[in-house]
């Protein structure tokens, strides 16, 4: 597990290259790409349960 400095390193670097204007919207992306990867896990788990074996 990273240290607080090395959060606030790779925050600082992060907002450099991607710049104060894009980054919220940088970061909404990534939510939204996280829900969509834990729905898409948890619809996976389901069907694996209604397989017949």
């Amino acid at each position: 597990m990273p240290g607080f400095w090395e959060l606030v390193l790779i925050a600082v670097i992060v907002f450099f290259i991607f710049g104060a204007g894009r980054l919220p919207r940088l970061m909404g992306d990534l939510a939204q790409g996280i829900k969509s990867f834990k729905q898409g896990m948890k619809d996976d788990a389901s069907s694996d349960k209604e397989k017949p074996q």
